[in-house]
């Protein structure tokens, strides 16, 4: 048995390169005893990249064990779903118990600037996500504050809260509803208030990425600084991605969109993460926010390239 893990340590890094040649066994050793070790040992790992590869690696060095091969395959996955199903419902089990101020996952981002000089400027930014991934239901809290001031001269003035429950029609559509404020006077407006829902729907869950898209009716009223306020519909549609690059390097991407009668706004988040210290982060983020009907003597678009430290839990 020794010398068949022996074998199965030789044929392992083969297997997840996915690629294999026939190969002839040391006299003594059963080729039932390495087939059973090296499938055995990829369904314990629990990844079925590894189980296909190592499956396929067997079958090429092993062309006359076929049989043999299927047959170990079946009754080690047969096991291998059965654990799954037990981890899963021990899961659904301690979200069902869950109260209401508990399994809440979040990150708290902060960061700021100051110069001193020919200018004097000061800026602050800082954000919070919260989300509650429940059995049918998910909710996410989020917030986001930038401030900047240059020469005494606020330059900046941007506060964001938003809340946004959603109803799990299956594994991958979902309803949602959307309650946000905003508040920025550098693009024209004291207050905005948005209520609004839709469907969204996952493109793509695995461990390394996940892209949601969204889309429905929204209801906006804003109370601009120089402009009549103003109340209309609105369509909204959203993607929110991200993508392990690396075990340590992360890209996401989150963009929302809001088309009016008379006007059409949009903001994006652009940003790399790479892991400093556990659940230590550092961000290198392009955010950038458009609004058309910007009042006079203000842009329509304004960018900011940032630096970050990101802390999730």
């Amino acid at each position: 048995m020794i010398r068949s893990l022996s074998i199965v340590a030789l044929l392992l890094p083969l297997a997840t390169a996915a690629t294999a040649q026939a190969v002839k066994l040391p006299p003594g050793i059963d080729p039932a005893d390495t087939l059973a070790a090296m499938i055995a040992a990829a369904y314990r790992s629990g990844d079925d990249a590894t189980i296909n590869a190592v499956i396929g690696v067997a079958k090429v060095t092993f062309p006359d064990q076929l049989a043999l091969i299927d047959r170990l395959a079946a009754g080690d996955a047969a096991v291998l779903l059965a654990t799954r199903k037990e981890a899963q419902e021990a899961e659904q089990e301690r979200i069902r118990a869950a109260r209401f101020f508990q399994i809440w996952k979040g990150e708290l981002e902060a960061g700021a600037t100051r110069s001193t000089g020919t200018t004097r400027s000061l800026g602050i930014y800082a954000s919070a996500k919260l989300s509650r991934d429940g059995l049918n239901w998910r909710q996410k809290f989020s917030g986001r504050l930038d401030l900047q001031q240059t020469d005494q001269v606020t330059t900046t003035e941007r506060l964001i809260l938003a809340y946004q429950p959603n109803y799990k029609i299956d594994d991958r559509l979902y309803s949602y509803g959307l309650s946000q404020y905003e508040h920025d006077r550098t693009l024209g407006y004291d207050h905005r208030f948005t209520v609004g829902a839709g469907l969204g729907y996952t493109a793509l869950s695995s461990r390394r990425a996940r892209i949601e898209l969204e889309g429905g009716p929204a209801i906006r009223h804003t109370e601009f600084t120089e402009l009549p306020q103003r109340t209309s519909i609105a369509g909204r549609a959203s993607l929110s991605a991200r993508i392990a690059i690396t075990p340590t390097l992360s890209f996401n991407q989150d963009a929302a969109v809001f088309f009016e009668a008379k006007d059409a706004t949009a903001t994006a988040t652009t940003s790399l993460e790479t892991t400093l210290l556990g659940a230590l982060k550092a961000r290198f983020s392009y955010n950038f926010q458009f609004e058309q009907d910007a009042p006079d003597g203000t842009h329509s678009l304004d960018t900011v390239t940032r630096a970050t430290l990101v802390y999730g839990f």
